[in-house]
């Protein structure tokens, strides 16, 4: 198994959890997390057109990253994935559940081949591993772009 030592604790368990079972249940516990994601706020389903396309994704994938103007960053993270699409709305719960409220610092330290320490890529094809890299790397500059806006004074 991978190292898990520099992913966020609540990623980490996941990492964990996906390697403690066989291949075909990381992709049982894949639909569950699919299942999980958290519907948009109205703010967002009435509008996807402020939130960010994820275009490595085969899916229509939008998200969305607000980060509060808190002592710590807190980064929040919506997504809109369609229902037909368990796989990348499973790698979109994955990320929202391992990065969702932690401070911006620990969601930029995530290294960019997190996704690959789930044992996924062994289950699902190349080009949908390139959905969830791209998902996470789109989360990483959108908090650094409103990290630093709020770091210099200004709002997200």
């Amino acid at each position: 198994m991978p190292s898990t030592t520099d992913l966020p604790a609540a990623l980490a368990e996941l990492a964990e959890d996906f390697h403690a079972v066989s291949e075909r249940e990381r992709l049982q516990l894949l639909l569950e997390l699919s299942r999980e994601l958290p519907a948009l706020p109205s703010r967002f389903a009435d509008s996807l057109d402020s939130m960010e396309r994820v275009d490595e994704c085969q899916s229509p994938v939008f998200l969305a990253v607000e980060v509060e103007d808190d002592a710590d960053k807190t980064v929040h993270l919506f997504f809109d994935a369609p229902l037909e699409a368990p796989t990348t709305r499973g790698f979109a719960g994955i990320l929202h559940e391992g990065l969702d409220g932690l401070p911006a610092e620990q969601v930029l330290g995530v290294p960019d081949d997190a996704p690959y320490r789930f044992g996924l890529a062994e289950a699902v094809s190349p080009l949908r591993m390139r959905g969830m890299v791209g998902m996470l790397s789109r989360i990483k500059r959108q908090v650094r772009l409103r990290h630093e806006v709020l770091t210099a004074g200004g709002q997200t």
